[in-house]
């Protein structure tokens, strides 16, 4: 089959485009070809990909995502293919891969009604319904089961559209044979890069879009940590954003010299052996794949019960999940408690290997690629 893959930015670190890389190669493997047609690309092109610029510009990013639609339109008429796969909401898609939330819930639950009347909202709301509506045909691939309800409230999508698929866990995130041996490694690199002493607590954050994510808020859970653990804590967070108005946050609480921001990173398994717990207190996730990440990693999480994967951490008590509403004094409390336990951090990190060991949290590209291709492929 000839398969067309559909993204507006792919960039190494975002969750979407590791996903959507990991489903065009497993597709690749049964012997598909591969086109993908996007805006913008940072980073390695797989062998064998044909990648299409599409040659869209406009002042907006709604004017650019129409034009993105319509050129592609256009080029699958001339060049056709067999399925039409797409990682944003767009029309003319035979397969939705569903990792952004809905767009109609969060503009009539989070913004005001004058929202509504705005060109941003009728670009984006139509370009929902093209994917949702009964009347369309696109199949759904979904990784979270929070988000289905909401679209079926708001569009009426016939429950057989949706394919729920299982976590797609990436292998090297499990924790080898020899994570003890590279958990020193790993400690010793960060004494040198981040001034980590021996007895010192690592907390990592992982992720792009900091303000969704919750950074402020672990940041100030940081600085709120009685003085005796706040002298011996730091923080690292990865993920491409602006760093700046984060780094002057810590510095107006007093931690800005326990605070690090390198941006992206490509040793991410290296911090998952080598901290002590995963923060990731996020304001709106559809899963946070992160968590499971942390997870076979054996790292005890706190998160906030935005995730769509925050049951994961409690299935397998690997952690504590700050409840909805959200509110800072509770996690503030949580990680003082997790900092403070040498035991419960011990039993959390065995609970958790124990959980990665007997669940599937690894086949959503292989499931994601039975659906696109069909399971012969």
């Amino acid at each position: 089959m000839q398969l067309a893959f559909c993204l507006y930015k792919y960039f190494p670190y975002g969750g979407l485009q590791r996903d959507f890389l990991r489903i065009a190669l497993a597709c690749q493997a049964r012997g598909h070809a591969i086109r993908v047609y996007h805006l913008e690309w940072n980073g390695e092109v797989p062998p064998g990909f044909e990648l299409v610029k599409v040659p869209a510009s406009g002042w907006s990013s709604i004017r650019r995502y129409a034009r993105f639609t319509r050129w592609v339109e256009a080029d699958l008429a001339r060049r056709p293919v067999d399925r039409v796969v797409g990682f944003n909401k767009m029309p003319g898609l035979d397969l939705y891969y569903a990792a952004d939330p809905c767009f109609e819930d969060k503009a009539r639950t989070l913004r005001k009604p004058l929202y509504r009347y705005s060109p941003r909202y009728r670009h984006f709301s139509a370009y929902e319904r093209a994917v949702f509506a009964p009347e369309s045909h696109t199949e759904i691939l979904m990784i979270s089961t929070t988000q289905q309800p909401l679209f079926a409230k708001y569009y009426g999508t016939p429950a057989r559209r949706f394919h729920l698929l299982p976590p797609g866990i990436a292998a090297d995130r499990r924790a080898p044979p020899n994570a003890a041996e590279l958990r020193a490694q790993a400690r010793a690199r960060f004494a040198s890069e981040f001034g980590l002493a021996t007895d010192d607590f690592l907390l990592v954050q992982i992720g792009s879009d900091f303000p969704r994510k919750g950074l402020d808020r672990s940041i100030a859970a940081l600085a709120a940590l009685p003085e005796a653990l706040k002298r011996r804590t730091r923080l690292v967070a990865i993920g491409a954003d602006d760093a700046r108005p984060f780094q002057e946050r810590a510095r107006a609480l007093g931690v800005g010299e326990r605070v690090h921001l390198p941006g992206g990173r490509d040793d991410v398994p290296r911090f998952l052996l080598g901290a002590d717990l995963l923060l990731h207190p996020a304001r709106h996730e559809n899963t946070g794949t992160v968590l499971l990440e942390a997870l076979v990693a054996g790292l005890p999480v706190l998160a906030s019960a935005a995730c769509g994967y925050a049951h994961y951490i409690t299935d397998a008590d690997a952690g504590l999940i700050v409840p909805q509403p959200f509110a800072q004094a509770d996690l503030d409390a949580a990680l003082a408690r997790m900092l403070g336990d040498d035991a419960a951090r011990a039993a959390w990190q065995a609970n958790a290997l124990a959980f990665a060991d007997r669940s599937d949290l690894y086949s959503l590209p292989e499931r994601a690629a039975d659906l696109i291709v069909g399971k012969r492929g």
